[in-house]
């Protein structure tokens, strides 16, 4: 795939033309952002860490019927992935106050909500990605009521399978941000899980001493990303020593 046609370059990841038509290339880059990009650093390691743990639960929610664009991992850094049009909207899912939901209602870290609360936020980083209501979403076309009822479905679904995933490894799952694409197959439209899940996307703590295992740790100047990340890998199975494994075959929790 040499000298592939670049299709698009987000903060963290590198979209490339795919070798068949439909597919696309998604290499993970180094690159560590917060606060829309007003933070940023180079981590040596990150993105053959994302790109690890995203194939591995990606490979799981294909195998438990969620529909993504995940096809296979191609290297340590890059995914074939199906082409997508994304939809302009990230879609937080959350479990337990943090960060700016405890923030917006003063509410203190830590507190288990009630129920998962689902958040759409508008994809624009000039306008600091805001958070947007079901009302906006459909005013301005950027997703029908039935999407985002499909939308919201996806999301508790993976929610449902995140949250015992990493409770049977001692992590708690405090909240996530994904995105959705739709996927034309013929005349068919149908919402898929895109992008990625990872410690990048996801707040993870350590269910005994509480401590952070994701980009929290870079966002607060806490230090340790990699080795954060790392034992999440570990956690998971995806690596030993250090070294990543051989791909294996899905891991299912019920």
């Amino acid at each position: 795939m040499n000298r592939r046609r670049k299709i698009y370059e987000g903060k963290a990841k590198i979209l490339y033309e795919g070798p068949e038509p439909g597919t696309l290339v998604q290499h993970f880059k180094d690159d560590a952002t917060a606060f829309n990009k007003q933070k940023h650093a180079q981590i040596e390691g990150k993105g053959v860490l994302n790109n690890r743990i995203s194939e591995f639960i990606f490979q799981n929610l294909n195998a438990i019927g969620v529909p993504t664009h995940f096809i296979r991992r191609l290297n340590m850094r890059e995914q074939l992935i199906r082409e997508v049009e994304i939809i302009p909207l990230e879609v937080v899912v959350r479990n337990v106050a943090a960060g700016s939901l405890s923030k917006r209602l003063g509410m203190e870290e830590g507190v288990q909500l009630p129920r998962s609360i689902i958040e759409f936020y508008y994809k624009n980083d000039e306008l600091g990605d805001p958070m947007v209501s079901e009302e906006h979403i459909t005013a301005f076309g950027w997703a029908s009521p039935q999407e985002i009822d499909d939308m919201m479905s996806l999301a508790l679904r993976v929610n449902d399978f995140l949250v015992g995933l990493f409770l049977g490894v001692g992590i708690r799952l405090v909240d996530f941000k994904i995105e959705l694409g739709r996927l034309y197959e013929g005349d068919m439209m149908r919402i898929v899980l895109a992008d990625e899940i990872s410690p990048d996307s996801c707040r993870l703590w350590d269910m005994k001493s509480g401590e952070k295992l994701d980009k929290d740790r870079f966002r607060r100047d806490m230090g340790g990303l990699v080795e954060a990340y790392q034992e999440v890998a570990r956690r998971l199975g995806i690596m030993t020593g250090g070294e990543a494994n051989p791909p294996r075959g899905p891991v299912l929790v019920k």
